[in-house]
């Protein structure tokens, strides 16, 4: 019987996030030439969207990904990216390999730099600030912002961090 309940502890924790590695991500450069992703959007109130919303909608990305069998064998390599093109809205892209049915497909094209922050979601302004002065010691200036968030709130209370990744499209 306790095997059984282990087992069921260990498929619980495999469907959640994956262990996150920041040295994968922080400050490194990432050139993105038509990299595939589907793309929902959510709305939101002053930037602060509505938690089920979210997941819903990734659940259903999730789901459409997984069907067409174009999500990344390895669980790290997908991302979800979220960028605020206003304040009452947020679009997500999931990252894919292949094109997907019955979902809105997008590329995105670019040099993107990476870095890592741990911290409340609600400091991601904060964070895109001193993204900024450091994108400026470097010459650079960024034209968009992508976050994607390591943990969803629960694998991020266990873990005890809260890691996300702002990329910055220069």
């Amino acid at each position: 019987m306790m095997e059984v309940i282990k087992e069921k502890v260990k498929q619980a924790k495999e469907e959640c996030c994956p262990v996150f590695h920041p040295e994968k991500w922080n400050g490194k450069t990432f050139e993105w030439s038509q990299k595939k992703f589907i793309k929902a959007s959510v709305p939101t109130f002053f930037h602060i969207p509505l938690p089920p919303m979210i997941g819903n909608k990734v659940t259903k990305m999730m789901t459409l990904a997984e069907d067409a069998k174009a999500l990344s064998e390895n669980r790290e390599d997908i991302l979800l990216l979220f960028m605020d093109p206003s304040a009452f809205k947020s679009e997500m892209y999931l990252s894919v390999t292949d094109t997907v049915p019955s979902a809105e497909n997008a590329l995105l094209t670019g040099t993107f730099i990476g870095k890592v922050f741990d911290g409340p979601f609600n400091a991601a302004p904060k964070f895109m600030k001193q993204m900024d002065i450091d994108l400026e010691k470097q010459g650079k200036k960024a034209k968009n912002y992508f976050i994607h968030y390591a943990y969803c709130p629960k694998c991020a209370k266990e873990a005890g961090h809260n890691y996300m990744v702002l990329f910055a499209e220069v």
